[in-house]
């Protein structure tokens, strides 16, 4: 491993936006503290959900608004830039195999379960492999602990 390495950024220049976050209407599609850290993607008017395998990252939930809903969803703050120490899920068309090099573009890997905590500490990544070309929501991986193999972690950055 290299001496110098980048990591992850945290700081005044994050851009997090506040959203309604929630898989869907109604109390048990609500994210939670617990789902704080996992990649989620647009999925309503003005509102985030948790992303599937293969999804495209549009950014990390930051916070919860531990208080009321607001016309019946949870609010949260979105992170959408900056680096994220990821575990590293193989290839988008075969999550669970295959390597991800420095410089690749990843997509959503196998997503922990809504309310529940990330079992890992980081959320996974896929190496985007299906119409790579046609990404909109570019996340690239800039540095590796380790060896790029399925269950190492890496760190990626928005592009």
């Amino acid at each position: 491993m290299a001496k110098f390495q980048f990591n992850e950024t945290l700081d005044q220049l994050a851009q997090i936006v506040t959203a309604r976050v929630a898989d869907g209407t109604g109390s048990n599609n609500q994210l939670a503290d617990a789902d704080v850290g996992k990649f989620v993607k647009l999925a309503g008017d003005s509102r985030y959900g948790l992303c599937a395998v293969g999804d495209e990252i549009e950014g990390v939930l930051d916070s919860i608004n531990g208080g009321p809903t607001q016309d019946g969803y949870t609010l949260g703050g979105v992170r959408k830039n900056g680096r994220v120490k990821v575990t590293l899920d193989g290839l988008q068309a075969t999550a669970g195999t295959g390597t991800i090099a420095i410089g690749d573009y990843v997509v959503a890997g196998t997503p922990v379960a809504r309310g529940t905590a990330l079992s890992g500490a980081y959320p996974k990544v896929c190496k985007a492999t299906a119409a790579a070309t046609g990404l909109v929501q570019l996340w690239r991986v800039v540095a590796l602990y380790g060896t790029g193999a399925v269950g190492q972690l890496a760190l990626i950055e928005r592009v």
